[in-house]
């Protein structure tokens, strides 16, 4: 079975994660600068065999567009027309920092690794995957 990847897409660094075969746990995978996002992911499909892209879609409380949401869909465009024979497909992506920051402290990570760029990003990109696996099951 093909495995499924997400995408915390962020102006400076895009976090990602990817599922295992079966699609049941989602893991962090890496950090990449959102300029080398699209050369990122070619070497992965390479690599990996993906279905389905996941991106988190910003949203404010009330449901409105983020700050971000025009580039977020703007990416899903880019994304669809260079790898068109992958689903793209937008989640929700409300709390998943808030919520990965918990599961960092969580786990014992000392808050200098914390704090290193990018780590909140992978794990927030993994929530992010959790989540669409959650509500497809």
């Amino acid at each position: 079975m093909s495995k499924i990847i997400a995408i915390d897409f962020g102006l400076k660094r895009t976090g990602l994660a990817i599922t295992d075969e079966l699609r049941i746990i989602a893991a962090p995978l890496t950090t990449v600068d959102s300029v080398n996002l699209i050369d990122h992911l070619e070497v992965l499909f390479q690599k990996e065999t993906i279905e389905i892209i996941v991106l988190g879609e910003p949203k404010r409380l009330d449901n409105s567009d983020s700050h971000i949401s025009e580039n977020v869909r703007l990416l899903k465009v880019v994304l669809e027309n260079h790898f068109s024979n992958k689903k793209v497909v937008l989640h929700d992506e409300r709390f998943t920092s808030k919520i990965a920051a918990r599961l960092l402290i969580a786990s014992g990570m000392k808050k200098k690794k914390r704090q290193e760029k990018g780590t909140l990003d992978m794990v927030s990109a993994a929530v992010i995957l959790q989540s669409y696996l959650d509500s497809i099951s």
